[in-house]
């Protein structure tokens, strides 16, 4: 954490003496925000769940401190957002602590999760609250106060799919019927597969998104792989995927548009709005090896540069050495998540630390993807990092869930309970 602040404190006053000529006016409180909320979130992970993970939470802070510089050097209004954003997701940490004190316990809940889940994915077609925002449905706006609740639909999908397949992953798993003399998985068996992918295609139609489509298919056949281990399913998920892709670009006309401006950005017809792809590609190429240095980029002609396209701030000004320390520092949180899932004690828990995990690390691909014009760019933000409030507290709560299956491990391979403090002995 000391390592995070430090380095996280210099680059926010490099930022400053680049950009400005002179220290930041508000250092006091960017250090009362990073340094303070974070210390006082290690105190009460601490008392709450003291066996777990040492790492999850630096790494957290550590990329959510990187973001914020660069969203406060382009865009001090929305770090001013971004801050409280993050004092509530601070929060939202330690209530997640505190009433989820054993995560398997959340497998009773199967179907109200998937039931709640849903609700969510669907609310912005509520008409009065939902809003567009270029061109995706997504957004739902309650007085003041406007988030995406996919965010929180992703981590309610990942608990049902994890008490699903724990449940039945010998059925899934077992080939029992024969079939042309061999033996295979019972059809019917199947149809989980073909409604999520029915699902995700009806959330692109419907609400024209393409990300958060992806990340829900995505997640679903790689937790159906990880609870089976059967590369069928493997190949069955890349032939449904072909069959949505087709399906998609033939008949939604966001995808179509995403497509162009991915295949041909540079055409009369796509630069209007794929010059937000191009500017982003100027803005890394600009930043070399080394990067032009913090305070010193030209990125802010980048449209939407503080969330969708922070990606390419950053290699602009850190480059390509700032690119990779991002990269590494979402592998060693991926890392260490999975490794929390391996010491898990129950398929369930084991399954859903996986799911966490692979949402984190399918979203942070997708949109690294889509700026580097390795896949379509869709409007996905990058994990802790990019502006907006309801990711960030979102990825605070799964960093939270997988803290408290680490302490639940911990405590297990023990074999002692070692008691977590409760709002009461506070």
């Amino acid at each position: 954490m000391a390592l995070a602040w430090i380095v996280v404190t210099a680059f926010y006053v490099l930022a400053s003496l680049g950009s400005q000529g002179q220290m930041p006016k508000r250092l006091g409180l960017f250090l009362t925000v990073i340094v303070g909320v974070s210390l006082l979130l290690h105190v009460a992970i601490r008392m709450l769940a003291p066996r777990s993970s040492q790492v999850l939470l630096p790494i957290a802070t550590f990329l959510n401190g990187i973001g914020y510089v660069e969203i406060a050097r382009w865009n001090p209004v929305r770090a001013g957002y971004q801050a409280l954003w993050f004092m509530f997701s601070a929060v939202a940490v330690v209530v997640t602590l505190a009433l989820v004190r054993r995560v398997r316990d959340l497998d009773r809940y199967r179907y109200l999760t998937l039931v709640a889940a849903m609700f969510l994915l669907l609310s912005p077609l509520i008409p009065g609250i939902g809003q567009t925002v270029y061109g995706a449905r997504l957004w739902v706006a309650v007085g003041p106060i406007t988030f995406q609740p996919v965010e929180i639909a992703k981590i309610l999908l990942a608990f049902f799919f994890a008490s699903y397949f724990a449940a039945n992953r010998e059925l899934l798993s077992t080939p029992t019927q024969r079939v042309m003399g061999r033996l295979i998985v019972p059809p019917k068996v199947l149809i989980p597969i073909l409604v999520a992918w029915g699902f995700a295609v009806a959330i692109l139609g419907v609400e024209n998104d393409i990300g958060f489509a992806v990340l829900i298919f995505g997640l679903f056949i790689s937790m159906l792989w990880v609870a089976t281990g059967l590369k069928t399913y493997v190949v069955l998920s890349l032939g449904l995927l072909a069959g949505g892709a087709v399906i998609a670009a033939n008949y939604f006309s966001q995808v179509q548009v995403r497509v162009s401006q991915w295949l041909d950005p540079w055409s009369t017809a796509n630069f209007t709005y794929s010059h937000q792809l191009a500017y982003g590609w100027y803005s890394l190429a600009a930043g070399g090896i080394t990067g032009t240095g913090l305070g010193l980029g030209q990125s802010g002609t980048v449209p939407e540069i503080t969330s969708d396209m922070i990606f390419a701030a950053v290699g602009e000004e850190l480059g390509f050495v700032g690119i990779i320390l991002v990269l590494s520092l979402f592998a060693l949180f991926v890392g260490e998540g999975f490794r929390i899932a391996q010491r898990a004690h129950s398929d369930y828990v084991r399954l859903v630390a996986t799911a966490l995990t692979a949402t984190v690390g399918i979203q942070t691909f997708v949109i690294m993807g889509g700026v580097l014009r390795l896949l379509p760019l869709t409007g996905v933000t990058l994990p802790f990092m990019a502006y907006g409030g309801s990711s960030l507290l979102a990825n605070y709560v799964i960093v939270a869930l997988l803290l408290r299956i680490s302490h639940e491990n911990n405590v297990e391979l023990q074999g002692g309970e070692i008691r977590a403090l409760s709002f009461a002995d506070l």
